[in-house]
């Protein structure tokens, strides 16, 4: 049997021997990047100065440099034995894509040469058909663009040159994440930078950090393999708990698995060498579920280097013979897996660098606060919006479903920080402040920098926290590429702040002092942003009545939540900053919903195919096996046979009555299918699989893991629970 045979093999597995390039990481860190001190090895300095230009200004490359710096970075690849390049872009099937070219040229002589040029550096046309476009291509305008984003360093992969780059349209409109993401880095870099003058004149640029937490689980291939449902959706459809699982906490930051740790040295030297600064690595709360993160870095670049990273675990995953699960939710009963987002703003200037870190004076704390109060505000007015930048079929076993954190969007800032606010809140009465009220703000304000030394986030059940100095997005899903949660913070911050001035602005025209104005404007804030802030435990059924009280949604499932992308409000927003236009966010609608639906369609047939061709034959096979031993009880007791086979006819007839179910309820959920496939339009479909053919998956698991702790251990034909989550 695949199972008995791939446990076998699992136990012989012995930890992988990795050698490290160099005892010091400095000494390889960043090796197969094209940096900054790489360029200026390979290039001229005109050339250089320009790459920044194009990267600080946005400053258009023209022809000549462009074959500059082509023929550097083709030069510094071939050192590094590269014999290709790419274009590598994010489409919106969640993942990157590729198509690899030769440096080579062949000559007439039927001799070749290594040749790259400016324009193959700039842009690209691969064949886009078949990637996604809601409904944004016409079948005679199919082809896409790649354009090189030089904002975002190249690096080799193999032997392969890898030139990271936006992806459009024939029409010129986003078909990628990194394009939006662009221009809502600009659009928050100018809103953010206008408001840092009331405070400091010499910044002039403003920077989104963001810093992921990366969580996964690793099994090992031979029982991932032999897991028809791992393979083909990326998370177990059936099995019954094992009678350990988390409950002890004993796997949360405990000693790591020899074969894992040499795992984990084997990838993260390989992401280091990428220029991804990955520091940390712990045990999570499920067995076998781990996590992983860098050091901060600007928004564009980590999006890259998360998605760079994915690639890298699994790669790296099968010389260790492991298979790593990024799904949100691969065990049920577990804690399923997130990519927490650790948003900021840091400048340009020498001081104040992170404008979400509390200040040493009160004048410094009014930037803070101004920064703080703005985003809390921003998320308010755009809860909804967030919320369905994280939908997914597999986020949805984690949101408001089985564990933390709830699809209810709110923020959690700490006790001292509350009461800072409140302060603030109730000092300020009118529009100008008396002497006293001026003294005792100023005073309170002041005191920041010491009261927060204590206040560490400790409600692990928020979706959205503040944690010293920064943003916790933390309802993000695993497999999520951080850019589009991101493109819509960067934008509700940025409209945010551009809203803040311009209110600002008017009270300054009218007299008053600039001090006045904004905290009078903050106070405002504070009162209309009251509902999102929530210091209690998320995941109570007592937060769910009373965010409905404040007004706050708790939608819960993706094809409901998907919604939001096309409220007016919300494609008017991203207009608004040139981020994207309506075509462009109805198409990303339609992605969405075609997505879901087909997750759930996939989900759908593999558990009609487990449960009819695996599962009912295996249980058949073991009655039969019952029935022969009823058999033989009868021929050795007679007539009081039913008295010694009375446990065995009651095994035979629960497992008569769990097969007539299963197959009842499969034969439903494919005539449920059916139904939905006939619908008219992307929606119904996508309701139809989440509200009509998903609920059967429950139902069906239900009778199949009964079976499981019937049937003989040695017939069972996928590995366990227990097997899978304890192996090592």
């Amino acid at each position: 049997m695949l199972r008995l045979t791939a446990l076998k093999e699992t136990f012989r597995r012995r930890p992988v021997e990795v050698n490290a390039p160099s005892t010091k990481i400095s000494d390889y860190f960043g090796e197969l990047v094209f940096n900054n001190e790489t360029m200026r090895q390979y290039m001229s300095k005109e050339a250089f100065e320009s790459v920044m230009d194009s990267v600080n200004r946005g400053v258009k490359l023209n022809r000549k440099m462009a074959n500059q710096v082509a023929s550097a970075m083709k030069a510094w690849a071939m050192s590094k034995d590269a014999t290709h390049y790419t274009h590598w872009f994010q489409p919106l099937t969640g993942r990157t894509a590729e198509k690899h070219d030769a440096f080579y040229t062949p000559t007439e002589d039927g001799r070749s040469f290594e040749t790259f040029n400016g324009e193959q550096l700039v842009q690209q046309e691969p064949d886009a058909s078949s990637f996604p476009s809601g409904g944004i291509r016409n079948t005679f305008e199919a082809r896409g663009y790649t354009a090189w984003d030089p904002s975002s360093p190249a690096f080799i992969i193999g032997q392969t040159l890898c030139i990271p780059t936006i992806f459009v349209s024939y029409t010129g409109e986003s078909l990628d994440y990194k394009a939006p993401l662009i221009k809502s880095l600009q659009a928050i870099d100018k809103a953010a930078t206008d408001v840092c003058q009331y405070f400091d004149k010499n910044i002039s640029k403003v920077t989104a950090t963001l810093g992921w937490e990366q969580e996964y689980f690793l099994v090992d291939s031979a029982l991932f393999t032999a897991r028809p449902d791992l393979v083909l959706t990326g998370r177990t459809l059936f099995g019954h708990s094992s009678s350990k699982g988390q409950q002890l906490d004993d796997h949360y930051f405990g000693s790591i698995p020899d074969r894992v740790t040499a795992f984990m040295h084997d990838f993260e030297q390989e992401s280091l060498r990428l220029g991804i600064p990955v520091t940390t690595r712990h045990n999570e709360v499920a067995p076998n579920q781990f996590e992983c993160a860098p050091v901060f870095e600007e928004c564009n670049l980590a999006v890259d280097h998360n998605q760079l990273l994915m690639d890298v675990m699994e790669k790296v995953a099968h010389r260790h013979n492991f298979r790593v699960l990024l799904h949100e939710k691969p065990f049920a009963g577990m804690n399923g897996s997130g990519k927490h987002n650790n948003w900021s703003l840091g400048t340009n200037s020498s001081k104040h660098k992170n404008l979400l870190a509390p200040g040493k004076t009160p004048k410094e704390n009014i930037r803070f606060l101004t920064f703080l109060v703005n985003t809390i505000k921003a998320v308010h007015e755009n809860a909804d919006l967030l919320r369905a930048t994280i939908a997914s079929a597999g986020n949805d076993h984690r949101l408001g479903a089985n564990e933390a954190p709830p699809a209810i969007l709110s923020i959690f800032i700490g006790s001292q920080l509350t009461k800072v606010l409140n302060d603030l809140e109730k000092s300020v009465t009118g529009e100008a402040l008396t002497p006293d009220e001026k003294t005792e703000l100023k005073l309170n304000i002041g005191k920041i920098p010491q009261i927060l030394l204590d206040n560490t986030d400790r409600n692990r059940t928020s979706p959205f926290a503040f944690t010293g100095n920064k943003f916790e997005f933390r309802a993000v899903g695993s497999t999520a590429n951080c850019a589009n949660p991101m493109i819509a913070l960067n934008a509700a911050v940025a409209k945010q702040l551009q809203d803040f001035k311009g209110e600002v602005d008017g009270l300054i025209a009218k007299g008053v002092k600039k001090d006045e104005a904004i905290l009078n404007i903050l106070r405002d804030y504070i009162k209309v942003s009251k509902p999102i802030l929530f210091e209690g435990n998320g995941y109570s059924d007592e937060w769910v009545e009373e965010a409905k009280k404040r007004g706050l949604n708790n939608v819960i499932g993706t094809a409901h939540a998907l919604d939001f992308l096309i409220e007016d409000k919300y494609k008017d927003l991203y207009e608004r900053l040139n981020i994207m236009n309506h075509r462009e966010v109805d198409s990303r609608y339609e992605i969405n919903l075609e997505e879901y639906k087909l997750k759930i369609q996939i989900e759908s047939r593999v558990m009609a195919d487990m449960a009819l061709n695996h599962m009912v034959p295996v249980a058949l096979k073991y009655q039969k096996g019952m029935v022969d031993s009823v058999k033989g009880l009868k021929d050795i007791f007679e007539a009081d046979f039913k008295k010694h086979a009375s446990d065995q006819i009651a095994i035979i007839e629960e497992i008569s009555s769990r097969v007539k179910t299963i197959r009842s309820l499969v034969y439903e959920m494919i005539d449920e299918r059916k139904v939905a496939n006939k619908l008219n339009t992307p929606k119904e479909q996508a309701v139809a699989y989440g509200d009509k053919v998903r609920p059967y998956f429950d139902k069906i698991r239900y009778e199949v893991d009964k079976l499981e702790l019937i049937i003989d251990n040695n017939d069972w034909p996928w590995p366990k629970y227990r097997e899978l989550l304890f192996t090592r």
